[in-house]
């Protein structure tokens, strides 16, 4: 049998050629050696003929993903049509294959498949301040449990005695062929435990398992983050007949906050103060996430937008002893709806702030902005 050449080497490019680069590289060979505008030349009919053959090849992900492990021994012995991809692997046969598309087919040979019942997912909701605490949170679940007439066992009998599935004859497996491959899954008859009972429990019917309703508290530890996955060994549903259960995985959705924002292990508190309050100086009182209070001095002359820092008063780290901090964040309101006596009060507050002098003390940041918009407008 003459020796095939390599399809990369065939369409003239590089094993990691882009989707995009082998179409162009196929186009182009393709004009180059079809055979009209070749006529008799029975070199370049052989050579358009290997042209479609590498790029038949090469365009399927699957197929390229089988070429670039196997080579051509990937579809000898009749490749899609008859022989699978028997005798081309050398010692490996079909586990390479099944080593190589491992995850695709439901998992690995040879111990590899899952061996437990299925896995539940369910959603709680929590506030800040359980975020901020911990707590434990009771869940109701509709799921599959160890039968009570059998315990689990799936038979009838006290001291049951397995056989060998007929179906898989033991191997806890089934393969179909698929096109290009063939799919190993999870015996629908011993649901991949390889053995039946004899004599099947009349309560589940042999699975083992019944369904029911079931309570269970998940505990959410301080410092959980909103999005936050726990996993809950053995909590999901029964696998039956000698099979172990599948996990819980509760997503905690965490709830916002009137009077606090959250970022991370720090927590953020807005104040607004009265601008006489920043202008002069004052002592406040803020509420903390864990229910106490705390007094705050803010210093006169303060300006929006100013934080002041609580060391400590944040959420927890998880797995960790340390905490984040509390920030206040300070916003000056300007009064609405003046009376006369006010305004006439601030009127000569603004008078006697008048003199360039006397802005540049009271108000630095203002004086500073209007002196470069006056060089600018001056520089134009």
């Amino acid at each position: 049998m003459a020796t095939k050449i390599d399809f990369y080497a065939v369409l003239e490019v590089s094993r990691t050629a882009s989707a995009d680069e082998l179409k162009k590289a196929y186009r182009k060979q393709a004009m180059r050696f079809h055979p009209d505008r070749n006529p008799g030349d029975e070199t370049a009919e052989h050579k358009f003929k290997e042209i479609n053959e590498a790029y038949d090849v090469l365009k399927d992900e699957q197929k390229r993903a089988a070429y670039d492990r196997f080579g051509h021994a990937a579809f000898e012995n009749g490749g899609m049509g008859g022989g699978g991809f028997g005798g081309g692997f050398g010692g490996g046969g079909l586990d390479d294959i099944f080593e190589m598309f491992g995850d695709m087919m439901g998992g690995r040979r040879g111990g590899g498949r899952r061996r437990t019942g299925n896995d539940i997912q369910v959603q709680v909701e929590i506030s800040l301040s359980e975020a901020y605490e911990g707590v434990k949170k009771p869940v109701e679940i509709r799921t599959r449990v160890a039968c009570e007439s059998c315990h689990g066992t799936g038979s009838a009998d006290s001291n049951p005695g397995d056989v060998t599935c007929p179906t898989c004859h033991g191997a806890g497996a089934v393969r179909a062929q698929q096109g290009f491959f063939l799919v190993e899954r999870p015996c629908p008859t011993c649901k991949g435990s390889g053995k039946v009972v004899r004599n099947p429990c009349k309560s589940c019917k042999g699975s083992g398992t019944t369904e029911q309703t079931r309570s269970i508290e998940v505990p959410i530890p301080a410092g959980v983050e909103d999005g936050t996955r726990i996993r809950l060994t053995g909590e999901g549903e029964a696998g039956g007949s000698g099979i172990q259960p599948g996990d819980l995985y509760v997503h905690v959705a965490v709830g916002g906050s009137d009077i606090f924002q959250r970022d991370g292990a720090n927590i953020y508190c807005r104040v607004p103060l009265r601008m006489t309050q920043a202008a002069l100086g004052t002592e406040i009182e803020v509420p903390v996430i864990d229910g106490s209070r705390a007094k705050v001095k803010i210093p006169a002359g303060t300006q929006s937008g100013e934080n002041f820092r609580l060391r400590g008063k944040g959420f927890s780290v998880l797995r960790s002893s340390a905490r984040g901090d509390m920030y206040i964040q300070v916003a000056v309101e300007t009064p609405h709806h003046l009376n006369a006596r006010q305004k006439e009060l601030l009127e000569a507050f603004e008078a006697e702030a008048g003199e360039a002098q006397e802005q540049e003390k009271a108000n630095p940041e203002h004086t500073g902005f209007f002196a470069k918009v006056k060089d600018f407008f001056e520089g134009k």
